[in-house]
């Protein structure tokens, strides 16, 4: 649990106000990253490859197609409206490591986004670990939930 520091006099309970401000640039930011490339490989939209496709692109059984697309679209929708944060960011992180985004597709081409590298794929884990860190924030529809649902 937060609370006040009174030697500092910094109130841990009530963020500055530009932090709510930024925790909804970088929901908006990764959310519609992630809605872009879940809908490629879940769907083949934008050109993307569909489920099939990505599976066999990167030798996955196809159910892996489909887990990483529903993973990424579902929680791509969480975050953008911010409801169920923390369960969308542990999702996304999942899909970019344990699912191999950064170690099995982007790392063995180095760290440049150019080549195919893991520049990009390391900044979107990296958003997702601080949205699981910081909430939805208080522009976010989590307000609207139970107090004891808020914190996921």
């Amino acid at each position: 649990m937060l609370s006040d520091d009174s030697k500092s006099g910094v109130n841990l309970q009530h963020p500055a106000p530009g932090v709510d401000v930024a925790v909804l640039a970088l929901r908006f930011a990764s959310g519609l990253a992630f809605l872009y490339h879940g809908a490629a490989i879940l769907f083949g939209a934008f050109g993307g490859p569909g489920p099939e496709r990505f599976a066999v692109d990167h030798r996955f059984p196809v159910v892996v197609g489909y887990l990483v697309g529903l993973a990424q679209v579902v929680s791509a929708i969480a975050v953008l409206v911010g409801v169920f944060i923390r369960l969308a960011a542990v999702a996304l992180i999942g899909v970019m490591l344990v699912l191999g985004a950064i170690f099995l597709v982007h790392l063995p081409h180095g760290f440049d986004v150019s080549n195919g590298g893991m520049e990009y794929a390391l900044t979107q884990l990296l958003i997702a670990f601080a949205l699981l860190l910081m909430g939805a924030g208080a522009y976010s529809l989590s307000s609207r939930l139970p107090a004891r649902l808020q914190r996921l």
